[in-house]
């Protein structure tokens, strides 16, 4: 079914609009806190040198949530949004049982 030229602009407008407002809610988004009951579920830390290996056997030297799939964040960035996390910022140096190596 052939998309007429009108109904593709209007799509590209409200995805682009669409993905515009995500980056700003994001910008705004709030810093997660360890204390944080998703976050004590997942053993977040803010500092991955800081997980306790025995409680998260997953964790693996070097892994981190800037290595991460679910960590959204820009390269470079102390912090980013994550997934995991609702969009909430979280540390790039941080690791969580969630943790998914980047592809």
């Amino acid at each position: 079914m052939p998309v007429s030229r009108r109904r593709f602009m209007i799509i590209a407008a409200s995805v682009a609009s669409t993905t515009v407002l995500s980056t700003e809610s994001r910008a705004d988004a709030p810093l997660l806190s360890e204390s944080d009951p998703t976050a004590q579920a997942l053993g977040y830390k803010e500092d991955a040198a800081k997980v306790d290996k025995a409680k998260f056997p997953r964790y693996q030297v070097g892994q981190t949530c800037a290595s991460c799939q679910l960590y959204q964040g820009k390269a470079g960035a102390a912090t980013g949004p994550c997934l995991a996390y609702g969009g909430k910022l979280v540390y790039a140096k941080g690791w969580c049982n969630s943790y998914v190596k980047k592809a």
